[in-house]
Formats: structure tokens, C-alpha cells, sequence
């Protein structure tokens, strides 16, 4: 029989009463104890995840989301610019909606990218 990996260890902080609330509100917007969240985003910060687990992830990938579709509007009109050309509301229109749909996908994949360089650069040290 597998012996189980008991918990015998302890770890203890002091935060101010602000911080509390804050990570109380998010231990329950992640439907967890302030415990359990605490203990799974230790884990996740040392394991080289980042320690606002879900939260953190989902701010992250709509901030990314984000800089990704302005990046793509902001070439295409300094490309047509550069080009002497002028762009109609519609053209503008058609790129912000081009830019808007995928950027959630491109998001992902920086940031997987961001994840496997990091990953790469500690194998190395």
C-alpha cells in the first residue's frame, strides 16, 4: 500500500487587513478556502507558474489579448500610411474587427511561447 503525502508542515504570514480581504475574495471567487488557495498558489509561484493562479492567468491572457490586437491595428495603419494611402472608417472598421477576432488565439500562443522560453532559460541555469 502507497503511503499517503501527509501534510505536516506549516507555513505562517502576517498581512494587512486590506490584504486579507483581497485574498479572501479571491480564495472565494475560486469557490476554495483562503487555505487552499494560498497553499495552491505557493505551489504554483515555486513551481515557476505565476502565484495569482486562475486570476493572475486570465488578467494576463486578456492583457496580452489586448496588446495583440493593437499592435496588429496599429501596423496595418502605419503600413497603409507609409504606403501614402488613406484609410475610409469602413477599412478601419474592418481591420479593429479583423484584429478582435483572433487576438484571444494569438494571446495564447505569446504567452505559451513566454511560458516554454522561460522554461528553456531555467534548464539552462
Amino acid at each position: 500500500m502507497v503511503k499517503p503525502n501527509l501534510r505536516t508542515k506549516s507555513i505562517g504570514t502576517r498581512v494587512s487587513e486590506e490584504e486579507y480581504v483581497r485574498l479572501e475574495r479571491v480564495a472565494q471567487k475560486a469557490s476554495k478556502t483562503l487555505a487552499e488557495w494560498c497553499r495552491e498558489a505557493m505551489l504554483n509561484s515555486a513551481n515557476g507558474g505565476a502565484a495569482d493562479t486562475a486570476v493572475g492567468g486570465a488578467r494576463a491572457e486578456a492583457l496580452m489579448a489586448e496588446v495583440v490586437a493593437l499592435r496588429a491595428i496599429l501596423l496595418n495603419v502605419l503600413f497603409r500610411q507609409s504606403n501614402g494611402e488613406r484609410l475610409t472608417a469602413e477599412e478601419m472598421q474592418r481591420l479593429i474587427e479583423r484584429a478582435d477576432s483572433d487576438k484571444l488565439r494569438k494571446a495564447r500562443e505569446r504567452l505559451l511561447q513566454a511560458q516554454e522560453s522561460e522554461g528553456q532559460r531555467k534548464e539552462k541555469s
